[in-house]
């Protein structure tokens, strides 16, 4: 029992090396290669759920993170670039970072994309010095059953999030309590 637990702490702790270790990978992408990787997942994104689609054409802007890497074992952190796409060309680039603890152990890569749907949340992006999700405009996470009744007479929020292309260990994945900060490029 007690080699078991040695194992599986073993393993846990190399795949958060591992993550760990990828993480200056998803900051020092070039400014080519953020836009390149945000236009590519948010047509991967496109792609694979009909609720983007409807509200793409509708956005003010969207900003794509690409690649959030994310471990912990009870203190945990996660960070990424994004770019912020406005008629399908960037505009700006931000980063999002995180910090949490508590009973948490694992590591984990994703991405996430931010639709903007009024002018009113997009101002206050760059107004904030530091926009935390969770505060300020409006936020739904859209899962299957917000996706399923969403449409286009029904959008009403702010702003709109996609999580997605989740890999790794970590039980729980939210945006809520990141902080996402305008960086240049």
């Amino acid at each position: 029992m007690m080699a078991m637990r040695a194992l599986g702490t073993t393993v846990l702790l190399v795949a958060i090396a591992g993550l760990l270790l990828s993480a200056p990978a998803a900051l020092a992408a070039s400014k080519a290669e953020l836009d390149r990787d945000a236009a590519r997942v948010l047509k991967n994104l496109y792609a694979r759920n009909a609720t983007a689609r409807l509200l793409g054409p509708k956005a003010k802007a969207v900003l794509v993170f690409p690649s959030i890497v994310k471990a912990g074992f009870m203190f945990g952190g996660q960070i990424g670039e994004g770019a912020l796409l406005e008629n399908g060309r960037p505009v700006g680039y931000y980063n999002s970072v995180a910090a949490s603890y508590g009973l948490q152990a694992g590591a984990q890569v994703f991405g996430y994309a931010l639709f903007f749907m009024n002018a009113s949340a997009l101002s206050y992006l760059d107004k904030s010095e530091g926009w935390e999700l969770g505060v300020g405009p409006s936020i739904v996470v859209v899962d299957e059953g917000v996706g399923k009744s969403l449409t286009s007479t029904t959008i009403t929020q702010d702003v709109y999030a996609f999580i997605f292309d989740q890999k790794g260990l970590m039980g729980g994945l939210g945006v809520q309590g990141s902080k996402i900060t305008k960086i240049s490029k």
